[in-house]
Order: C-alpha cells, then structure tokens, then sequence
C-alpha cells in the first residue's frame, strides 16, 4: 500500500461527503480553493454557507510535503542535525448548522510518514449538541462502537476515553459536547493503541471512521432541521459556539500546531462559527433544558451502553 492508495482515499471521500451533505441541505452547495503550501504538496478546500441546514461548513483535503519542522521535531524526539522529510494526508469537517437543535459535528482522518520509514494513523470524530439529547447521543456512540469493533474490541472503549480526555476545556471544566473517538500514533505492528495491526488493517479501520461520517450526519440533518426554535435557544447556540471557539483556539493540537508552522490560515480556521456570542457569568435557570445540558457535558459518560 503506497501513499498514492491513501490519498486516492481521502479524495473520493471528501467527493462523497460534500456530495451527500449537498444532498441533504437541499440548497447550497460547496465552493472549491485549491491552494498550495509553501513546503509541497496542497490541497483543496471546500466551504458550504447559508444553505437550509449548514449555515458553514468546510471539508478540507491535504496533501502536504517538506522537511520536519523544529517544532514537530521536538514533539517527536528527533535529531536536530538528522535530515527529516514527511508527507501528510488526510480530510478535516467541521459542520456548523443554522438549527440549534442540529448538532456541530467535527471529524478529522490523516495519515502522516517520515522518511526513515516511520508512519501512523490518526483522526477521530466528536458531536457537539447545542442541546443535548440523550437519543441523539446513544444512537451517536453505538454506531461508532460498531465501526470500531469490527477491527478491535479495544477500540471504541481505549478512542472514546481518549476523545472525553481530548475535547473537554480544563478553564470551563466541561467537554465541548458529548465526545465520540479520538487516536493517533496508531503506528502499524506495534503493541499499544495499534494493538498490533498491519498497516493495511489500520487503513481500513480509518476507512470505516471516514465513511461513518455521511449516513450519521445526514440522519441529524434530517431529524432536527424542521425542528421549532425560539430567541432563547439562538441566543443559547451561539453561546456554545463561543466554547467551540475557546477550544479550537486556546486547546487544539492541530489548530495550534497549523498556525504556528506557517500552515494555510483560512483552511486552518475554516472550523470556527459563523458567528458566536459571549455573555459574562451566564448561568441558566435550574430545570431548563441548557441547564440539563450543562450537567450532561462531562467525561465518563457511558452513551454506548
């Protein structure tokens, strides 16, 4: 399996997804910029806005070549004078909806390799509800406990701590929403998170988070579009939008790590909102349904059952 099979892979999936979020919007469709990076390589980013149902979302493919960075470098305990080249791939979503009743929802795939031969797998795929409904949660988990069982039964529980340790803001002391999966370093024949799988059984464990996407999305898209809101609840979406930002700019790895080695800033920044509020020491009535999605926004919840 070369690079090239990858990368096919992560084209013909960002192609499927932005066709089927098209699909399920009913009205706007997605704009392309193709960029290059400073480096090598590129890659093609694509934005939906102002649809029926996706106020903004993007979908981001990459592929990028250079020398190792310093910062990556010491990240990764590599030798100052050593001659290091990588190449990086992968798909980013972020969408936004106009509903506050639809959730946001992220998903990252990549797969990053050095020259000396060194490679690993890494993504995952959180929700972030503006309200939290429990059915929309369970459902949400079980179907990402069923693609990552069908490749190891550690899986699901192993990504799913890792994601409510990973999405979760330590100066609000909540998680952004109610988690799913997070890996990375999943290094082929190696014991720990890759659990000794081959490269090609890795891949195919991406594949199934990445193709997850579409068919979970499109349900919520779907069940919640129509959905009645009121001024409170808006007001309410764009005050967990404020949290999205705070996390994605002050928390992030892969936000912090692209702006800081002269990555691509508009792709980089295509996951923050449209527009977000922030409103000092707001604190919801007791018994109101942001108040009960606060007390659900902590880690250790078992969605999955």
């Amino acid at each position: 399996m070369k690079l090239e099979d990858i990368e096919g892979f992560f084209k013909s999936l960002q192609d499927n997804i932005c066709h089927e979020i098209e699909t399920a919007d009913g009205q706007s469709v997605f704009t392309e910029d193709r960029w290059e990076h400073h480096s090598g390589g590129g890659g093609r980013t694509r934005l939906i806005q102002n649809g029926n149902v996706i106020e903004k979302g993007g979908v981001n493919y990459s592929s990028v070549r250079g020398e190792v960075h310093p910062r990556l470098r010491q990240q990764m305990n590599l030798g100052e004078g050593a001659d290091y080249h990588f190449a990086a791939t992968g798909v980013s979503i972020v969408m936004h909806p106009r509903n506050p009743h639809v959730p946001i929802i992220h998903m990252n795939v990549r797969y990053f390799e050095l020259s000396n031969g060194t490679c690993w797998f890494g993504g995952g795929i959180d929700l972030t509800p503006h309200y939290v409904v429990e059915e929309d949660a369970t459902l949400f988990h079980h179907h990402l406990k069923t693609a990552c069982d069908q490749h190891h039964p550690a899986f699901y529980p192993k990504f799913k701590t890792w994601a409510d340790d990973y999405f979760y803001l330590p100066h609000r002391n909540e998680t952004r929403g109610i988690g799913g999966i997070f890996f990375d370093y999943l290094k082929p024949d190696e014991p720990g998170n890759a659990q000794q799988l081959s490269k090609e059984q890795l891949f195919q464990f991406v594949k199934s988070i990445g193709e997850c996407f579409a068919p979970i999305y499109t349900f919520f898209m779907n069940k919640h579009r129509d959905d009645a809101i009121t001024e409170t609840q808006k007001q309410w979406q764009y005050l967990r939008r404020g949290r999205y930002v705070e996390f994605n700019l002050v928390w992030d790895r892969g936000t912090k790590f692209g702006l800081e080695t002269n990555g691509r800033t508009e792709s980089i920044l295509m996951s923050l909102p449209p527009q977000a509020n922030w409103e000092y020491n707001f604190v919801p009535d007791a018994g109101t349904d942001e108040a009960r999605t606060l007390k659900l926004l902590q880690k250790g919840i078992n969605w999955a059952g």
